[in-house]
């Protein structure tokens, strides 16, 4: 075993675990399970980060969720890592590489940080769905009785990872923690999905709540906000610059016109430092 240092985080109150394994010799595999039988530790995600593989990166970044799965992309938790990172070297930007591509971040004069998320996919084999779907803005999906569905046609987006998203009327009218579970493991999603319900406040705020695939139910979190602005753009129920309010607070999501990318701009918070045991195997093995 050898002794590793983490660093607790949230973004929002999306509470992340950063593990950085870039000089470290050690299983990112062995992090969530470590993490998870350390006593008073609770997280939503962890982020691992590991030498770079690319020129020009900061970090290759693996992201955990708190049930051991792996996850494509976690808004809150690049925020963290970003700042991390940034604090360590004294500069205002950072890149990543993920399995999924490319994530650039970097400090704004107020402090919040934003992180470019690449452009989201649409197509029903992106997501991925288990039915052809030719339109993703509205699928034919609902949640209820028969007839009278308490909610229905979804959006569906892949922006690093997937994502359904509801709109309602009343956002408090939804039971999200009985219902997301339902969801997120239904046949329709054959990699499961992030569930989110929103409510358009105006065209240029939403609130939304989310069940996160692999964590439940979460204060907050950055790819499900950039989700549901997008989705509710393609809907045209706001334009492509939106705040989007939740349980921990808000996020700005700006869906650029020029190249399609998704840029979420939010705080960070850094709580405490630890160290956790892990396997002491190598990185990457």
């Amino acid at each position: 075993m050898t002794t590793i240092p983490f660093r607790k985080m949230n973004g929002l109150g999306n509470e992340i675990a950063v593990v950085d394994l870039r000089q470290a010799k050690a299983r990112p595999q062995a992090v969530v399970g470590a993490l998870s039988a350390k006593a008073g530790l609770a997280f939503d995600q962890a982020m691992v980060l590991l030498p770079p593989k690319a020129q020009g990166t900061d970090a290759f970044v693996e992201i955990y969720n708190s049930d051991g799965s792996k996850a494509g992309a976690c808004g809150n938790g690049t925020r963290c890592i970003a700042d991390h990172v940034m604090a360590a070297t004294g500069r205002d930007s950072a890149v990543f590489q993920t399995a999924g591509g490319l994530l650039v971040c970097h400090r704004n004069e107020d402090g919040s940080i934003s992180v470019d998320m690449g452009a989201p996919r649409f197509e029903w084999h992106e997501i991925p769905l288990s039915e052809r779907f030719a339109d993703t803005r509205f699928i034919e999906f609902e949640v209820g009785p028969r007839g009278a569905p308490v909610m229905h046609s979804p959006a569906v987006v892949n922006v690093g990872n997937p994502h359904v998203v509801f709109f309602v009327n009343e956002l408090e009218a939804i039971d999200l923690g009985r219902i997301g579970p339902m969801i997120e493991y239904h046949p329709m999603f054959p990699e499961r999905v992030n569930v989110g319900v929103a409510e358009v406040v105006s065209p240029e705020r939403l609130r939304l709540k989310v069940w996160e695939r692999g964590a439940g139910l979460t204060k907050a979190c950055g790819s499900a906000a950039c989700a549901a602005a997008v989705s509710a753009a393609r809907r045209r129920q706001t334009g492509r610059s939106v705040h989007v309010e939740l349980p921990g607070g808000e996020l700005h999501i700006l869906w650029r016109e020029d190249d399609d990318h998704i840029v979420m701009t939010g705080p960070v918070a850094h709580e405490y430092d630890d160290e956790v045991e892990l396997d002491a195997t190598p990185a990457g093995a």
